[in-house]
Order: C-alpha cells, then structure tokens, then sequence
C-alpha cells in the first residue's frame, strides 16, 4: 500500500475529480466511512453523547458532513457541531455542507462549551493535511482541548489529528492525540512513521472513490505500507507430496566460543520459519554448544582463531558449503577479530548464493562498499546503520527513510533498518514500512531471530524475495506483539518470539 505526500493526496483527487467523481462526493463518502467506523465501534451510536470540530477548510466540510449523518441516521444521539468562525467562513465543498446542515436543523457553535465537554466522543475535523505551519490561535486552543477538555471522550480524528504535519514523522508545533483515525485512500508519511504514528491511535484505512490505480501506477511514489496481502501465500498449505528438500536448505555461518546462542537462535528460527534443512557453520569449539540447543540443526566446524573466533582460513570451507544451498546467513556471535572480519568481508563479496548480513558482518562492512554478484540482505539496528553510513545514531534516528534509502542504492543491497517500524529499502529506491512491532522486543537475540526467519523464508521462495523479506519482518513484529500481549513488555525474551511465531503465522493467514 502506497504512503503518499499531502500533494500527491492532492494529485490523486484532482485525477479523480477531473474523471467525473465531484469533490462533494468524495466528501461524502469521507464522511460516510468516518460514521461506518463509529456505528461498528461505539454501537448504539444514539446512546452517545457525540461533539464535532470543525474547521473552515475540507477537513472541517468532513466534519460538517459527518454531524449530518449522524444527525439523520442516529437521532436521538446527542450531537454538538463547533466550528471555528462564521458559517460563512468556509468556502467550496466545506461551504456545501454548512448549508446542507443547517438545511436539517443542526445548530452550530463557535467555540467549545461546558455541555461539550461531557462528550463521550469527539470527531476531530479541525486541521486537515493541508497545513503548511505550526497551529495557532483558535486552531491551536482547540487541539489543546482536544487533548485535555474531554475527560471521559474517546478522539476520533477525520484524515488525521490536528495538527499533524502530513508529510513528517515529527510535528513543529501543537497536535492533537487520537485514539483512532481514519484516512482515506492511502496512509500518509505521518501515519507510517514514529513518533507520529504513536498520535493517531488506530489506523483504518477507507476507499472514498479515488482510483487504487492512481497511486499504483506511479513511480515517484516509492513509499509503501507493508500488508498481510502482499505475503500471505507464506502460511498457504503445503503440497501433500513436499519432502523436506522441497522446502530449501539455510547455511548460516555464526557464533564464536562464548557466543554460541546467537547461532542456534538464528538456526531454530530458520527451522520455525518453514524451512527444509539448516546447517550452521560455526568456530570448531563452539559447535558442540550450538548443537546441543537444537538436534534439529546440522553443524559444520570452521577454522578458527586462539580466542575461538571464525578465521579467514574457514573461508574455502563455507564457499564449498554453500554449494547446494539456497540460502545463506552470516554474522550473529562471530565477534569482531580482525581475521573474523576478513573472512566476513571475503563471504560477503564472493559467495554465490543470497546472503543476510547480520550483527558483526554488518560491523566488518563498516568503511568498505564491496560489489557482490548475489542479493545482500543487510539487517542493521541504528547503532550498526549508523557504522555503515558514517554517521551518528542521532543522525541516522533523524532520518531513517533517507539514511536506509540512501544505503540500499548505494550499495545494491536491501536494507533491513530495524527498530520501531522496521524499513525495507530496495536498490531500485523503493522503501517499505513495517507496521508491526512492540517495545518488548528491545532484548538481546531479536535480530537473531530476524535474520533466521528471513533466511527460512527466503529458502522456500527463493523467486519472490522482496515479499518474503516483508513477510519475514512483518511476523516478527507480530510474534513480538502477541508475546508482550501474553507475558507483558517487560518479561519478552528473544526465544519467545518462536514460541508466538505459530500463532503470528496463523493471523496472517487470516
């Protein structure tokens, strides 16, 4: 699902227009989808004790189209209308809709009084995406009620809260908090980016009668909303005569003495992510470790150094290894010794089979843009974008979609830019974001499990990667969500994210 900018929202109903849908229309139908929310949610709706804010532009004629439907179709609910200014203030299709209300007896008022604030809920119609500055005046004292005046009122806002800048993560001046918000058509940068997608509560994204086709068609709209639709054929059942070579064979070069969990993890993951056969290659010392967490792995010993850690002499080993595979992992526990590096550098340029670089692989890519001829899957967290950038942490958190954006081109890979609503960056300049994920999964191990999954994914459709990296981070996000749902934020750990896999998968396919 494309994520658009407030013009190209703009361009896309000027299109619509211009093929013989009025703007009135496309009001109504806003107003419509916003009134089917709230008749599903907050039934009987005649029971409510309703407030509507209006402002003087479109968003405010959604509202004022809104109040009437409400009016009509679930009198006696108890229904205020503000708006701010004069009912001759608003002009076009909002202007419409002033008369249309007043023509059905609607009375409206121009500021918020104490009957108001007993609402139970509030539809937010003040500021649309229109917005080019901060809020000021009564725009801005209304936000701040919106915010405080309505103790007991669940926040609706039309389009999105007011306030919001439509075209940012971030807002310059005063925004309204929903509990929930519906857009029209596509979701726009403020919806799909943190921290303002902490501000608009739930997300329901409705068709009004712009055409799907508008925004698909379009190559400068490059970002997209990751959706169950694009991947679900991951959980399809399994054909009766699959074999466990049916299903593709993960190699994943991990772990060092000491740091043998990160290896398993990633190798368990790979297993519970679908795939047929795992091996995990890993320092000669460590392998019985790795082997001991899991009989379902198969091991291969590597050369190692004094301290334990994968040699560049293993490198002739892993390149046989990878012979017959489908796929490959590396980085997880390998630790940061300079010949661990060489050989990570060396596997990163010259292995023939997809690889996902992760943990110390992406660290030995720290000042080096090395070409490979096979699809490179890099999986950073901020810290680890930021070493491949050459920039701060901060820098990098300022401008997640640029800085991932900028990586994956420069370097024909696909960047995985983890964190809270993990990026997908693609050599060809597409981004996608991933809607899922808690907080809960800020533990050690998570990208472990993460660069299993990918590559359990990716050795059972080796032909569509882009939907099986998609698939793979967004039921990582979901196995996260379920378990904080099950065992709170702040018990998750890494491994328990398998144990809430099944069940993420299950959704999915629903």
């Amino acid at each position: 699902m494309k994520v658009l900018t407030a013009a190209q929202m703009r361009e896309v109903d000027r299109r619509t227009i211009a093929a013989g849908v009025p703007g009135l229309i496309l009001m109504e139908n806003a107003a419509h989808r916003v009134v089917e929310f709230l008749a599903n949610r907050f039934a009987p709706l005649s029971a409510q004790r309703i407030v509507v804010l209006c402002g003087k532009g479109n968003n405010g004629g959604d509202g004022l189209a809104i109040a009437r439907q409400l009016h009509t179709r679930f009198s006696p609910c108890e229904l205020h209308v503000a708006l701010i200014g004069a009912p001759s203030d608003p002009t076009g299709d909002a202007a419409a809709n002033v008369a249309m209300l007043e023509a059905v007896g609607v009375p409206m008022e121009n500021s918020i009084t104490p009957a108001m604030r007993r609402a139970s809920l509030v539809v937010d119609a003040v500021l649309g995406t229109g917005i080019k500055e901060p809020a000021r005046g009564v725009a801005a004292d209304w936000i701040h009620q919106i915010n405080t005046g309505f103790p007991d009122a669940k926040v609706i806002a039309v389009d999105l809260p007011s306030g919001m800048d439509s075209d940012a993560a971030d807002n310059l001046g005063p925004c309204a908090r929903a509990d929930a918000s519906v857009t029209f058509t596509a979701p726009r940068i403020c919806h799909a980016l943190p921290p303002n997608c902490d501000r608009v509560g739930e997300l329901l994204i409705s068709p009004i009668g712009t055409s799907a086709a508008l925004c698909a068609a379009d190559p400068e709209l490059w970002l997209s909303l990751c959706e169950p639709s694009q991947f679900a054929f991951v959980t399809a059942p399994r054909p009766r005569a699959a074999h466990k070579g049916s299903f593709g064979h993960v190699l994943i070069a991990a772990g060092s003495r000491g740091k043998t969990g990160a290896a398993a993890m990633s190798g368990i993951a790979a297993l519970r992510s679908g795939a047929g056969l795992v091996t995990v290659a890993t320092a000669a010392t460590a392998l019985s470790d790795v082997a001991a967490h899991c009989p379902e792995l198969m091991t291969e010993p590597l050369a190692e150094t004094e301290n334990g850690a994968v040699s560049m002499d293993a490198y002739t080993a892993i390149h046989t290894l990878a012979a017959g595979k489908t796929v490959a992992a590396a980085g997880p526990g390998m630790g940061t010794d300079p010949s661990t590096f060489e050989f990570l550098r060396a596997l990163y340029a010259r292995l023939p089979v997809p690889l996902i670089v992760d943990a110390d692989a992406i660290n030995a890519l720290a000042g080096f843009t090395l070409n490979a001829g096979a699809m490179r899957i890099l999986t950073p967290h901020p810290g680890e974008m930021a070493r491949l950038a050459g920039c701060t942490t901060a820098a990098v958190q300022r401008d997640r979609v640029s800085i991932a954006r900028d990586q994956a081109v420069r370097r024909g890979a696909v960047i995985v830019l983890k964190g809270q609503r993990t990026l997908i960056a693609f050599p060809d300049g597409r981004v996608f974001i991933n809607p899922t994920g808690t907080p809960a999964m800020a533990t050690a191990g998570s990208g472990d499990i993460l660069t299993g999954m990918l590559a359990g994914l990716l050795a059972q459709w080796p032909d569509r990667p882009e939907e099986c990296i998609a698939a793979a981070v967004w039921l990582h996000g979901r196995a996260g969500e379920l378990g904080a749902a099950s065992m709170g934020e702040h018990s998750l750990i890494a491994t328990d994210l398998l144990r809430f896999l099944p069940e993420a998968m299950r959704d999915l396919s629903r």
